[in-house]
């Protein structure tokens, strides 16, 4: 008889003391989780749900809350949570319940705000592999993710190859670009420029909410396209009447405005630095001679997603995933789509993205290419 467990149901996983790539080590972490389905006795039914930027553990929702992805996940689902039991967690420097910058340092009774250490994708996937083991689950039938989470699921093969049978990164790269780079760069500087930022020690007052919400306008202008804004917007005005004021708004301008204080009322600063962070320094070839020997330490079939009108993570990134994989003899796929909503497609498009996922869940082992 199968473990039966409600969807969703959340819980928070102390895993101890995690010593990480930077050198330093956090004497006490907890990873925020959320769980949707039933683990079967045997516990081989676990798919791990690795988040973007932005993200937290609440993938699957209700209908009061609704989850980030329950588009693509959910009972009769492209991933199918009568068959599968779904774990999503909170990367390690977020801010919705796992440790971050935001979270009290047992050293001072303190946020630890910028003392917080430097984090990379290493130490998230870490981080989760700890909390697995906490749950008891040794074995994942498939992770994923997009973005930020395309880069853990990269990672999860690469260190932990004998734990994943079957590997989805989507609108991701083996190495954040010097564009991708740049463009963090411009919404860190938003943040440090704001005074109220005060050296990230701005706990318990409200942070620098103007800084944030403009680095979630810049962000925004990257994971959408322009076919897209031409056809949503256009150059129509907010309100009716010329532009009499350097105030008055184009529903572009609107739109992004819109974006950037819907952020704030959610999500901390310094996370989101750390987090930007984490993204720059992502490269699977650091420390390990280079991307083709990373990738030559997966075992899992793997099924690469890419959009052909992505702007932060354009479709030659994941051609090239899919190519180097080959090369290895790596057992890939790779599936792209096509969508006016650009790299934000994986959180939209779900009927674009769920059918190859759920074709790719369903098959038996894929032959070497």
């Amino acid at each position: 008889m199968a473990t039966t467990v409600n969807c969703p149901q959340k819980l928070t996983v102390p895993i101890g003391p995690l010593d990480l790539e930077c050198g330093r080590r956090l004497k006490q972490v907890e990873i925020a989780v959320e769980t949707a389905g039933t683990l079967s006795d045997s516990r081989d039914n676990v798919i791990l749900v690795c988040h973007a930027l932005t993200g937290d553990a609440h993938a699957v929702g209700d209908a009061e809350h609704p989850g980030w992805w329950d588009g693509l996940i959910g009972p009769g689902g492209y991933i199918d949570t009568n068959r599968y039991f779904v774990i999503t967690t909170n990367v390690l420097g977020g801010c919705a319940g796992s440790t971050g910058p935001s979270s009290i340092d047992p050293g001072t009774g303190r946020p630890y705000g910028t003392s917080f250490p430097v984090v990379t994708i290493r130490d998230m996937v870490r981080a989760q592999r700890r909390c697995l083991e906490k749950m008891g689950i040794s074995k994942i039938t498939a992770v994923i993710g997009g973005s930020m989470g395309g880069m853990q699921v990269l990672e999860w093969g690469i260190m932990y190859p004998e734990a994943v049978e079957r590997m989805i990164p989507i609108a991701t790269s083996v190495a954040l670009s010097p564009m991708g780079i740049a463009y963090n760069d411009i919404g860190r500087q938003a943040i440090l420029a704001d005074p109220e930022w005060k050296g990230g020690n701005y706990y318990p007052g409200p942070g620098p909410r103007r800084g944030l919400a403009i680095a979630r306008m810049m962000g925004m202008i990257t994971y959408r396209t322009e076919t897209l804004f031409e056809k949503r917007f256009s150059r129509r005005i907010q309100d009716d009447g010329p532009i009499t004021r350097l105030d008055s708004m184009f529903q572009v301008e609107s739109y992004l405005r819109y974006q950037g204080e819907k952020l704030v009322r959610r999500f901390d600063a310094n996370s989101y630095l750390y987090l930007l962070k984490a993204m720059d320094l992502h490269d699977i070839g650091r420390g390990r001679g280079g991307v083709e020997r990373a990738l030559s330490r997966i075992q899992s079939d793997v099924l690469v997603i890419g959009i052909r009108e992505d702007i932060l993570f354009p479709i030659r990134e994941q051609r090239k995933i899919h190519a180097l994989l080959q090369r290895l003899g790596k057992r890939s796929r790779l599936e792209e789509i096509q969508s006016h909503y650009g790299h934000d497609a994986f959180l939209v498009e779900f009927d674009l993205v769920g059918p190859p996922i759920r074709r790719f869940l369903g098959e038996g082992r894929m032959r070497s290419s």
